[in-house]
């Protein structure tokens, strides 16, 4: 039985249409922590022109590949086992590169790991987009998004919220300039840098 997630299901077309725009010219995409593999498929579906590679931990291998298999897409790979956290990615460059949901279930370590990784595998005017949650100027955007950072944060795992500024940084340490803040359903946003050429 293949993994499901209802937030994924939510999600997808507003996403997608960042992406279509964001990725209008980006051959082939690195997707970090695939999760069940719904976003995968869906966007490798509406984005013919994409290479959509999948990854994520072997955990999720399974739910992954039998998303795939079910749609059977000749745009999207079977997923490379991936930790962020890993001295090297196994890929050597990409031109895009998508996550969601991830930042704030990572530690910050983690989070520091990934875009120093973006930084190794996103080639000159490669596009970077992320989804989800952030805070802005060290508060909350929303009600629940303080209540959703608190119960992260009292599982003692470093997981959290992150600040908008402090991934900012990061990404600009690695060559990375904000192209685009969107607004998106449910208080998230999917933030988007362009690697300079």
């Amino acid at each position: 039985m293949k993994p499901f997630s209802e937030a994924c299901e939510r999600n997808r077309e507003p996403i997608l249409a960042v992406l279509r725009e964001a990725f209008a010219h980006v051959h082939e995409v690195l997707e970090i922590g695939s999760g069940t593999g719904q976003h995968a498929v869906y966007f490798a579906r509406h984005l013919p022109h994409l290479a959509w590679r999948t990854s994520d931990l072997l955990a999720h291998h399974i739910g992954i590949n039998a998303w795939i298999a079910d749609e059977a897409l000749p745009n999207i790979e079977l997923p490379i086992a991936l930790d962020v956290r890993d001295e090297r990615w196994p890929l050597n460059s990409v031109d895009g590169v998508y996550t969601a949901n991830t930042l704030h279930i990572m530690d910050w370590p983690a989070v520091q790991a990934f875009f120093k990784g973006v930084g190794r595998v996103l080639g000159a005017g490669g596009v970077l987009a992320v989804y989800g949650p952030f805070n802005y100027g060290g508060r909350h955007t929303s009600a629940s998004n303080e209540r959703f950072d608190a119960d992260l944060r009292s599982r003692g795992v470093g997981s959290g919220l992150r600040d908008f500024e402090a991934v900012d940084a990061l990404a600009a340490a690695q060559g990375l300039v904000l192209e685009a803040d969107h607004a998106m359903p449910a208080n998230n946003r999917t933030l988007v840098w362009r690697r300079s050429a």
